[in-house]
């Protein structure tokens, strides 16, 4: 956890108001042109196209949930070759959106990515992406939600179960809580032993059936799947096993901790699990 998200205003950004609430900002509000949108500036549209488009949403929002998911996954997949960027103003779009809470992100290789867990764990250790790849992966297919409210259903996501890794490690009796650690330097997150231990939080290596790119948080990152997407921490470097929760970057400035779709940060959405 925007990214989908995460799916993020911060160091080197202009934050924007969120419109839950005064004094929060929005974790999942890009600053600048989708990279998977490449900008053309001044690329004309006809005027039957913009009609059109917008009536796409209009029949989205209107239609039966089969009809709607329909929609929802042809415009995830336009909203990647459109330099227009409209079908990103569509209600539920569909597609992804670009967020990060850095000024700029280093890219990781298979040659130079490590993994480290460690803390209060017997075992503390460091994986590499052939480490990871190897060991016994995990594939689930669920929505992703938003907590600004764009989704992308039936999602795959596929890598290693967190529990996995946690046993590996031997995590001691007064763990609690573990706290993630991203390599763009800035961005943290934070779940109870109890919620990463959930058959449903992956070490996730590969989206939409290939491996994670650059934007989406690869070459590794976390998946959190019946939570808001800024749960599922991008570039994931670190696993710390810690005592209590140590509030995450997103929760420090007023989001919550428990982000479970649904039934958090004022927001009713459908659950995605």
């Amino acid at each position: 956890m925007k990214p989908e998200p995460s799916e993020e205003p911060g160091p080197g950004r202009d934050a924007r108001p969120d419109p839950e609430g005064p004094g929060r900002t929005d974790p999942e509000r890009p600053r600048e042109t989708d990279p998977e949108r490449p900008e053309e500036r001044g690329a004309p549209i006809g005027r039957r196209v913009l009609l059109g488009t917008l009536g796409l949403g209009a029949l989205g929002v209107l239609a039966a949930s089969p009809l709607q998911r329909a929609l929802e996954s042809f415009l995830a997949g336009a909203s990647e070759k459109d330099p227009t960027g409209l079908t990103g103003l569509l209600p539920n779009g569909g597609g992804f959106r670009y967020y990060s809470v850095a000024s700029s992100v280093p890219h990781k290789t298979a040659a130079d990515y490590r993994l480290t867990v460690d803390g209060l764990v017997d075992r503390p250790g460091s994986y590499t992406l052939a480490d990871l790849r190897a060991l016994p992966q995990t594939r689930l297919v669920h929505d992703v939600q938003c907590v600004t409210g764009w989704r992308v259903p039936g999602t795959p996501f596929e890598g290693v179960r967190l529990s996995h890794l946690l046993d590996a490690a031997g995590v001691r009796s007064s763990a609690g809580a573990i706290r993630f650690k991203c390599f763009d330097g800035t961005y943290t997150e934070s779940l109870t032993l109890k919620q990463a231990r959930r058959s449903d939080v992956l070490v996730a290596l590969r989206m939409q059936d290939k491996p994670l790119g650059h934007d989406h948080g690869g070459p590794v990152r976390l998946y959190v799947a019946p939570m808001y997407f800024y749960k599922s921490a991008k570039w994931l470097s670190g696993i710390t096993v810690t005592e209590d929760v140590r509030p995450g970057y997103w929760e420090e400035r007023g989001y919550d901790v428990d982000a479970w779709v649904g039934r958090s940060n004022g927001r009713d959405d459908e659950p995605t699990s």
